[in-house]
């Protein structure tokens, strides 16, 4: 009764991992662990007497960011 069980688990197992590996699952692994270290977009300044505060210089980290292609 178990045997049974166990193959048939290992078989749906094997099978949701040969469609993962198909389907592109694995084709790129670097890229979402390096995605954290770049920024999305400039954090905005809080605003303070109701009065915007005056665009800066670009800093460093902005100029060393990748641009999106």
């Amino acid at each position: 009764m178990l045997l049974p069980l166990a193959l048939l688990i290992a078989a749906i197992a094997l099978g949701l991992f040969l469609w993962a590996a198909r389907s592109g699952q694995f084709d790129d692994l670097d890229t979402p662990a390096v995605r954290i270290l770049f920024d999305d977009e400039e954090p905005r300044p809080a605003i303070s007497n109701g009065t915007p505060p005056k665009p800066s210089e670009p800093t460093e980290a902005a100029s060393t960011r990748r641009d999106p292609k």
